[in-house]
């Protein structure tokens, strides 16, 4: 279906997923993950020394963070091929006057990217695609501001594109709320070692994916810096600055994996993905405990889960919040369970890539499907997919997601199939593969 230079190459504008013909028998490993990948990129472009990056995510968003650390001055060689990235540490002394960083769709460079600009003592403008133009930052800038940077709109306000004129940032005490997304968190966290104050962060609402700030805690941990939770809302990182770690790898996508699992239990048979498990950095290998409620077997070992399909799926109600990136994913598999599955906790997923609420309830109501949007999140009822062409928002969660009804169900086509760059290239090369153990006899 694609080439093995370019994986997305001679695909069509529509592509229709073909179902698979027994249960399968698979073992997978997908690419680094993009939420890992990034927040090492940033670690290790502002430590002390040289950090050799491995596993590392190639795709449009971690491209996003490389370009936009390179126009900040930092020195990067990268062998996309291996998936290695050399990155020498700045000590968080940053160049790059007048340069335009183009976030280009990625949420995590344009939030993670902020700070670091003004951290230096440079004028630069940051922008992405009309997309990214969209999403909020208001909660960032307004953090930014109150830690001395100047940030200015070139557009309208709390968007981007805006000037961030660096002045370095003392640090000190900081109020942020938690409930429009972790990022704008994760972002201010990544920055303050090299602030000269550290940072004291308080969390003046409930914080959403709390995982991902976890996440961010131990990736900093790994160049140490030092941090702590000094009560349930309050965070402290020292300004000792990053130290670099050498070597770091990057463990494969949690989110990524999601999809893996998920096709094992809809369509039966057994799928392995190496790299994640009970050791994993990433929250969102949270999502096996979902699949085992709604009746998949799994095996969980320190660094491969293996996920075995019951031939059963039972609807569940669940709280997503700390696992938003997989809702897409649950709610394919909701159609085929023997009674409704309600997601809540997810109200926030308005703000992504698309209404990520308002897209799923959509699309599956296209399929034929009976779901309703809920505030937080959405109720879907079992049913059978009709054929229908998924519209995909130029989201590659919906375009992932919405693919595995295909592997069920006749007649699905995917929109837009290119989307997938964001995150996952390969995504529909390793779809063929797995399609490959789908359709032979599980040993």
């Amino acid at each position: 279906m694609t080439s093995a230079d370019d994986p997305l190459a001679g695909l069509p504008d529509e592509l229709e997923i073909t179902p698979l013909g027994a249960p399968l028998a698979a073992t997978v490993r997908p690419p680094g993950s993009k939420s890992v990948t990034n927040r090492a990129l940033i670690c290790a472009a502002l430590a002390h020394g040289t950090t050799t990056l491995r596993g590392v995510l190639v795709a449009d968003d971690t491209e996003a963070m490389l370009h936009c650390l390179h126009d900040l001055g930092v020195q990067l060689r990268v062998d996309r091929a291996a998936g290695v990235v050399e990155v020498v540490g700045t000590r968080g002394r940053l160049g790059g006057d007048g340069a335009v960083l183009d976030a280009r769709m990625s949420g995590t460079t344009s939030r993670f990217i902020a700070p670091v600009a003004a951290l230096g003592r440079a004028t630069v403008v940051l922008d992405g695609a009309p997309q990214l133009r969209a999403r909020p930052m208001g909660e960032l800038f307004d953090a930014l501001r109150s830690l001395g940077a100047g940030i200015e709109p070139l557009g309208e306000p709390d968007r981007l594109p805006v000037q961030i004129d660096g002045h370095g940032l003392e640090g000190g005490e900081l109020s942020v709320r938690g409930d429009v997304s972790s990022q704008f968190l994760s972002a201010l966290l990544l920055s303050a070692p090299e602030m000269a104050r550290g940072l004291e962060v308080e969390i003046v609402t409930e914080l959403v994916s709390v995982p991902y700030v976890e996440l961010t805690l131990r990736v900093m941990q790994s160049f140490e810096a030092r941090s702590s939770w000094s009560d349930a809302r309050r965070i402290h990182v020292d300004g000792a600055g990053y130290r670099s770690p050498g070597t770091y790898e990057v463990e494969p996508d949690a989110s990524a994996a999601s999809y893996f699992f998920a096709a094992a239990a809809l369509c039966g048979g057994s799928v392995t993905v190496e790299g994640l498990g009970t050791a994993s950095l990433q929250g969102d290998v949270a999502f096996v405990d979902a699949l085992e409620r709604m009746g998949a077997h799994v095996e969980r070992h320190a660094d491969r889960i293996t996920v075995t399909g019951s031939g059963t799926l039972h609807g569940i109600e669940i709280d997503m919040a700390d696992i938003s990136d997989t809702a897409q994913t649950l709610a394919v598999l909701a159609p085929f369970a023997d009674s409704p599955t309600r997601v809540t906790g997810i109200g926030f997923i308005r703000n992504k890539e698309t209404d990520r609420i308002a897209a799923v309830i959509t699309e599956l109501a296209r399929l034929g499907i009976d779901a309703v949007e809920e505030p937080d999140g959405f109720l879907i009822r079992p049913g059978a997919p009709r054929p229908g062409v998924v519209h995909t928002y130029e989201d590659h969660r919906m375009a992932m997601s919405f693919a595995l009804i295909g592997l069920r169900a006749s007649g699905i086509t995917i929109a837009d199939p290119r989307c997938v760059a964001k995150t996952f290239p390969g995504y529909w090369t390793a779809l063929d593969r797995l399609r490959a153990t789908g359709d032979e006899p599980s040993s």
